[in-house]
């Protein structure tokens, strides 16, 4: 399989991910036909097409390390969570919010 075909199936899973909950890195990446770590989808995710709902994807523990590139991209990402009801405890999603490809 291409990096790019890869990349496409990455962009598909994203999509997947329902309105108002979040995904972990690890299990986006465990979810690919040849699963990746949660590392890899987090660089993967740097180049994700507008189209693709990128501030879904948060951390294992629902912490956004997107911080690390700057607070602004974390302050853009929980905005965008929040406006679809996303909860947070502190500078974390709430449990429960988190979604699995499990459930397709």
């Amino acid at each position: 399989m291409s990096s790019s075909s890869r990349l496409a199936s990455l962009w598909e899973l994203v999509r997947t991910i329902p309105f108002g909950r979040v995904a972990s890195y690890g299990a986006v990446g465990r979810a690919l036909d040849r699963p990746v770590s949660g590392l890899l989808v987090g660089k993967w995710m740097t180049g994700a097409p507008a189209d693709v709902p990128w501030w879904r994807v948060v951390g294992a523990d629902g912490a956004l390390p997107i911080a690390r590139r700057g607070p602004e991209f974390a302050l853009r990402q929980r905005t965008l969570l929040e406006a679809e009801g996303v909860r947070f405890e502190g500078d974390r999603v709430a449990s429960g919010q988190h979604w699995s490809p499990d459930e397709l």
